[in-house]
């Protein structure tokens, strides 16, 4: 498993037209489902005239939790080509929204897998895809005649300090690149930090 994995810096959005329906595409970065299902939440109010609010997410470095839906279309005809344009483009932690007009003349199956596709691909196109690293967390305390020890740790490894209280027995939670954090525990432990379970 790579412990890099690409997804969008920013939302992106486009416009496919097929036979008077329009489909309006939007793609975001997400960190979480609960995260993408406010985002698809917010479009289906947005948007809430619309005939089908479509959409598809994936989540995690290892591409391994996603979901999608046909939002009333014929199964399989929206939710999986969204999902598929985000396979084809290798992202993850992205949700992919797709708003349908009804134009008044039926696509078909296939036009409708067709148009969806398109529309996805093009939100996705037009925002920047990023490459990040999967970053870990550590959780630690230690007592504050090791202040110095563990903020030289801190700062020599460049380590993103997401939570800290200082108090006779301190304890702080870091983040760094996930490859990285067992040689960044090892330090903070031989510095005097408990490492928390």
């Amino acid at each position: 498993m790579s412990d890099f994995y690409k997804t969008l810096q920013d939302t992106g959005s486009g416009i496919y037209r097929e036979k008077m329906s329009r489909f309006l595409a939007f793609a975001e970065p997400v960190a979480s489902a609960d995260e993408a299902r406010a985002v698809i939440k917010r479009y289906q109010n947005e948007y809430h005239d619309a005939r089908h609010v479509c959409w598809a997410y994936m989540l995690g470095t290892a591409r391994d939790e996603y979901l999608s839906s046909d939002n009333g279309e014929p199964s399989g005809t929206a939710g999986k080509p969204i999902l598929g344009q985000i396979n084809s483009f290798g992202l993850t932690n992205v949700v992919v929204v797709v708003v349908r007009y009804f134009g008044g003349i039926k696509l078909g199956t296939s036009g409708l897998i067709v148009a969806y596709r398109e529309a996805a691909r093009l939100a996705i196109e037009s925002a920047a895809i990023i490459e990040c690293h999967e970053q870990a967390r550590c959780s630690f305390t230690f007592g504050y005649l090791q202040m110095n020890d563990i903020m030289t740790v801190v700062k020599r490894d460049g380590l993103k300090v997401i939570d800290q209280q200082f108090d006779n027995t301190c304890a702080m939670t870091v983040e760094c690149d996930a490859d990285a954090m067992p040689a960044v525990a090892a330090r903070l432990q031989s510095a005097g930090a408990s490492l928390n379970p």
